[in-house]
């Protein structure tokens, strides 16, 4: 569960209509769309991809007609690889996106597509032959296809069809060959995961080719025995769905809530010669989840296993021909195993990396397919924050919560271990490798430095700049910085935060305050990155101090800073919470009786939590798509740091605001999207239902037809202005 990555999902199928100006629309709305979605987002390099030769790239043209590669040291075009107005057979306007083959002679290209949920899309491909122009749709079965997967040698590409089976369409025959037959809705799932293992383990595909073409593989989910989840549909507003106009209709779909029946996920070979499929079956029942699949470099397929307590994750060693799987690496926790276990997992040449925090912090270690550890890659008191692959030289590059935790820098470290920072060590810097690792796409921001993309050398030096910002950082001139302090709470314990002042800020002044926080296990907002946002409107415009605290259970300081909050979710961060509130109260600058809190998802379910905490000091609180009952979420991820709740009862039933409205303290505001099918309204809900049948006022703002991002048609500002009037009759 990314919570606080708040992006569009299918339920809505919502895409961004700005709200017409007009003499109704509240003027905090209209100021407040400058700060947030979509408005906010400053601009990045067009859609575009390396070349296998790792000396070019190829991007797609500003009029979405063209993918043209350049050379990433000249930056000279060096030829048009397709154009939408030279193709035979069949024209397309325009195209959304491209992916080439790996042997560069096809590209494919997709129109028309549409969310399936927050990550996953249906859409109208076309395979597009290089040398001859022609250009065919995918599939002549079908209309629409999901999460294509292109054979190494170009000559195939898999893809999950409207039935929920697997099709293979040869190239070069222009056949489609049926690789499974079972498929059906809400029942079988064949190469594409299910909601929850989209959600929480952040796949959209599993299929994939062998090294040589000849074997598929893929997974089947199985979600007969999972409950299905309905969800409301309505005409709404914003682009209004004119069925519903007088009778709702409705959104079906399987989601397991914690401690009931997941998919059943199974691992298949496929003969690309003999179209025969077999079963791969694995020695140890107690495999509940199968995360990934990938093709080493060496012929073997690799898979990740995990237990439902997700405290043991195996990697397997397969066989696709003779169904045999090995285990080659196995690791256990006293907790949970981090998600970048098998998210950050790289299969190389010469072995594969795992980040595991085994020594206290997330490091890179690399060890051979037979399972021996060869080296341990990076080192020290901080976290390893992502891993980037190596070259053949033998150096790898990592980004690392370094040299402070608030940090992200990009690192290579030598054969000998010699670090070498190639990356500004302030702020925050990612990297897009080249796939030999001879380059790089530089990210690197600030608090104070909107976005920079640079196309860099593996050793740092800049070759040329793609995207400045310039324009964009013009439009926000004139804030007030964020600034970030820490401070010792009475247990003794270190914490880290930062706070925005209101322009023209004096000190003699006592102004109210305003808590964010997200809070969720292995999350962390105090980062010196840009992000425009909300937060500088009520510090610039309205006159706040809004202020953010990790507390612990949030990442980049170590595994135990964050697996501390095991099986008992929500009870350090009030603590923690309640002491960055009073640290504020210590400040003579701020109004201790107007403190709020807010927050979203996650944030929305710490933000009840501190709200009803014995010793609350809050003044206001604004929930937004909290989650009020752990028994109501996803069975990933709650397990995953409360385990079930026939294993757990006692801190299911402490850990969940449902429980506790009697204990609410402060005025309080809920605000939720009607179609969330992540943080399900049930939620705020059965919450509210709670606070009525005890007497207990609160305000409550519902977006109809919103996901759990309440994104479209200027809702975001919607949100955080329905949010300044509430704090503004509470804390002013």
């Amino acid at each position: 569960m990314n919570l606080k990555n708040i992006t569009i999902s299918a339920l809505a199928a919502l895409t961004l209509c700005p709200l017409a100006a007009s003499a109704q629309q509240n003027p905090t709305v209209t100021a407040l769309s400058k700060y947030v979605t979509p408005a906010n987002a400053a601009a990045r390099p067009a859609h575009w991809t390396y070349l296998s030769d790792g000396e070019s790239y190829a991007m797609l043209s500003a009029d979405s007609k063209k993918v043209v590669s350049y050379s990433i040291a000249t930056g000279k075009e060096i030829e048009v690889l397709f154009d939408a107005d030279h193709t035979r057979e069949t024209t397309l306007a325009t195209i959304e996106g491209f992916e080439i083959s790996p042997d560069g002679s096809k590209i494919l290209v997709w129109t028309d597509s549409e969310p399936v949920y927050r990550r996953s899309t249906t859409a109208r491909y076309y395979f597009y032959e290089c040398r001859s122009r022609l250009m065919r749709p995918l599939s002549t079965q079908f209309e629409r296809q999901q999460a294509p997967v292109m054979s190494p040698d170009g000559r195939m590409c898999a893809f999950m069809a409207e039935d929920n089976n697997i099709y293979i369409k040869k190239l070069d025959y222009l056949t489609e060959v049926a690789v499974t037959t079972d498929g059906a809705k809400n029942k079988i799932l064949n190469g594409v995961p299910d909601w929850t293992y989209e959600e929480e383990f952040t796949t959209t595909c599993s299929m994939a080719f062998s090294g040589d073409s000849q074997t598929f593989c893929y997974l089947k989910y199985n979600e007969s025995q999972v409950p299905m989840y309905t969800l409301p549909l309505y005409q709404g507003a914003c682009e209004p769905q004119d069925q519903y106009a007088l009778y709702p209709g409705t959104f079906s779909y399987k989601y397991p809530v914690s401690g009931q029946p997941n998919s059943t996920v199974t691992l298949h070979s496929y003969d690309v010669q003999t179209r025969k499929v077999k079963d791969i079956p694995f020695n140890d029942s107690n495999i509940e989840y199968i995360p990934r699949i990938e093709f080493a470099p060496n012929g073997s397929l690799m898979a990740v296993t995990l237990n439902r307590e997700q405290n043991r994750m195996d990697i397997y060693d397969v066989n696709p021909k003779s169904t045999v799987a090995k285990t080659i690496y196995t690791e256990e926790s006293k907790a949970w195993i981090i998600p970048e276990m098998y998210s950050q997992l790289s299969f190389n040449q010469d072995g594969f990396v795992i980040v595991s925090p085994r020594s206290g912090y997330n490091q890179a270690y690399q060890y051979s397919y037979g399972g021996s550890l060869m080296r341990q890659i990076s080192q020290g008191n901080h976290d390893l924050t992502d891993y980037y692959g190596s070259d053949k030289a033998g150096n790898h590059y990592y980004q690392m919560a370094a040299p402070e935790c608030k940090d992200r820098t990009v690192y290579r470290v030598s054969p000998k271990n010699v670090v070498t920072a190639i990356s500004p060590e302030k702020g925050t810097s990612s990297a897009q490798f080249s796939p030999k690792c001879g380059y790089m796409m530089l990210n690197h921001s600030s608090v104070t430095e909107p976005p920079v993309y640079t196309l860099c050398r593996a050793d740092g030096k800049s070759i040329r700049t793609l995207e400045d910002n310039a324009e964009y950082a013009s439009r926000y001139k004139g804030l007030p910085k964020k600034e970030f302090f820490s401070f010792t709470t009475s247990d003794g314990v270190e914490l880290k935060g930062w706070m925005i002042k209101p322009s023209n800020f004096n000190p003699s002044n006592k102004y109210p305050v305003i808590m964010y926080q997200y809070s969720g296990p292995g999350s962390q907002e105090v980062v010196d990155r840009w992000k425009m946002d909300w937060d500088y409107y009520y510090a610039h415009e309205q006159g706040y101090v809004v202020m953010c605290v990790d507390g612990r259970g949030t990442g980049g300081r170590g595994i135990e800073f964050c697996q501390i909050v095991y099986c008992r979710l929500g009870y350090f961060e009030t603590i923690d919470q309640i002491a960055a509130a009073n640290y504020a109260k210590s400040l003579p600058f701020v109004n201790p009786n107007k403190i709020g809190i807010f927050g979203w998802s996650y944030g929305g379910y710490e933000t009840l939590m501190c709200a009803q905490a014995k010793n609350s000091p809050f003044a206001a609180a604004v929930s937004v798509a909290p989650v009020t009952s752990w028994r109501y979420y996803d069975t990933v991820y709650t397990e995953r740091y409360m385990l079930t709740p026939n294993q757990n009862e006692d801190a299911y039933n402490s850990c969940s605001p449902i429980n506790h409205t009697a204990d609410l303290k402060c005025p309080l505001m809920i605000m939720y999207g009607t179609a969330d099918d992540n943080v399900h309204p049930a939620n705020s809900l059965e919450y509210a239902a709670r606070l009525q049948l005890q007497g207990t006022l609160f305000d409550m703002m519902v977006f109809t037809n919103k996901n759990h991002s309440i994104y479209g048609c200027n809702a975001r500002a919607v949100v955080y202005a329905n949010m300044l009037r509430f704090f503004d009759q509470h804390l002013k």
